[in-house]
């Protein structure tokens, strides 16, 4: 499948049980996609890596509580326990993913604004240039994995569709945080989108 490429969302310690922002089971996923892998032209892992300083922590925010939303220039922001600092433990991949991907992908990099997609940053106005990449290597179909489902999976599938790739979610290899309807939501979106969910 030359033409397709899988990209692996954030699997990464702080999202797998024991880190600062578990999502239940996702430790359990790695294997498929490990297995899955073998199947594409192209692979990407996409990785958050946060300043300690991120807009993002609610530990950052004075009196801030956890999971809470506050308004951002670019709209609504929750605001996260402190995860995936850059060079932490808790930033690294899981320890028993492949990561001979064919690029790596660094998100959410830039103190001011958080990045979910895998395609731009929460403002949806700057990319990250994986569209570019995409083009360039001539992928049409991107199978999507990883963590969390209802966030940073679905945010990078409802972008990819929009951008004019034909997007499919593996359910079963993704896992979601589920905060408020928070799933619900994002398979809607998706499916509004076009994006299949299989």
């Amino acid at each position: 499948m030359t033409d397709t490429a899988l990209i692996v969302i954030d699997v990464q310690n702080d999202f797998c049980p024991g880190g600062a922002l578990e999502v239940a089971g996702g430790d359990e996923i790695v294997p498929g996609i490990n297995a899955l892998m073998e199947d594409f032209g192209a692979v990407v892992l996409t990785q958050d890596w946060h300043p300690a300083d991120h807009s993002s922590f609610a530990d950052n925010h004075d009196g801030a509580a956890e999971y809470s939303v506050i308004e951002m220039p670019y709209g609504p922001q929750v605001l996260w326990p402190r995860h995936c600092v850059q060079g932490g433990a808790g930033a690294a991949f899981h320890a028993d993913l492949r990561r001979d991907a064919d690029l790596i992908l660094r998100k959410g990099f830039r103190r001011w604004v958080d990045s979910y997609s895998a395609f731009f940053e929460n403002d949806r106005q700057t990319p990250t240039g994986l569209e570019g990449y995409l083009r360039t290597r001539g992928i049409l179909k991107l199978v999507m994995a990883g963590l969390a489902t209802d966030f940073c999976v679905a945010h990078s599938a409802i972008d990819a569709a929009r951008l004019g790739f034909e997007v499919e979610v593996r359910e079963a290899l993704c896992r979601a945080i589920d905060l408020d309807g928070s799933l619900a939501r994002a398979g809607a979106g998706m499916r509004a989108a076009g994006v299949r969910v299989t």
